[in-house]
């Protein structure tokens, strides 16, 4: 693997137009439990499946119910960025990468110190009232009991992409801007199995596509260069 880390800290190196695409894996080093793996969400007892409960139909239909695994499952506070978030900020300052594009949701590449984020699911960090849209902080829907509402009456909501909803158009045209125009394209901490996300690969025209995820992926027959490894171990070294 170290031959591997090598040619990577060298593309870096040669490098001035990359783009990160990352996933759950990212954060798992942070403390972040992932959704797929066989400690993640998603294969947890619950009431409900997870993808049920975070779907915009079970928002609407029990927002107790949402709001209790929210609580429970969602809320981050004190969860701090580890070594990918860190040296990619480090890239960006550099004037080498150009663009995160994330699937996560826990804010943790700007805490890092990240600008240029395109948050393809959205954000936990904000929330809003899903009557009139008015902008609430977090600790509207992290603290307390029961559904919080808005002053409207209507029901608070977190700032992220629920099951049934699409993708915001403006944040995808930016992140396809970004893949197709990148010389070096690093996707890391994801399993490649969730569309539309996952395609956004296909639209990279560069000849240094590498993959960096502790798991095989549908994409590591097409990649340039694949690290199955720690993600935050392998931006150590580069």
């Amino acid at each position: 693997m170290e031959t591997e880390i090598l040619k990577l800290k060298q593309w870096v190196a040669e490098s001035d137009n990359i783009v990160f695409f990352g996933g759950a894996g990212v954060s798992t080093e942070s403390g972040i439990p992932d959704f797929r793996s066989v400690d993640g969400l998603y294969n947890q007892k619950w009431k409900y499946p997870p993808e049920t409960i975070l779907s915009h139909s079970f928002f609407e239909r029990w927002p107790e119910e949402y709001y209790r695994f929210h609580r429970e499952k969602l809320v981050i506070e004190g969860v701090k960025p580890n070594r990918a978030h860190l040296r990619l900020a480090e890239l960006e300052r550099e004037g080498k990468l150009k663009a995160v594009v994330t699937q996560n949701i826990d804010g943790l590449h700007q805490a890092a110190g990240s600008k240029n984020v395109l948050e393809l699911h959205g954000s936990i960090l904000r929330a809003y009232c899903s009557r009139c849209r008015k902008p609430y902080s977090a600790d509207a829907m992290n603290h307390g009991t029961g559904v919080p509402r808005c002053s409207c009456g209507g029901v608070i909501r977190p700032d992220i992409v629920l099951y049934e909803e699409p993708l915001d158009q403006e944040i995808m045209s930016r992140a396809l801007h970004y893949i197709r125009n990148a010389d070096m394209l690093i996707v890391g901490g994801t399993s490649l199995n969730v569309y539309p996300a996952a395609g956004l690969i296909d639209y990279y025209r560069g000849q240094k596509l590498v993959l960096v995820n502790l798991s095989s992926t549908p994409y590591d027959q097409y990649a340039d260069l694949v690290i199955h490894e720690k993600i935050g171990e392998v931006f150590s070294q580069i």
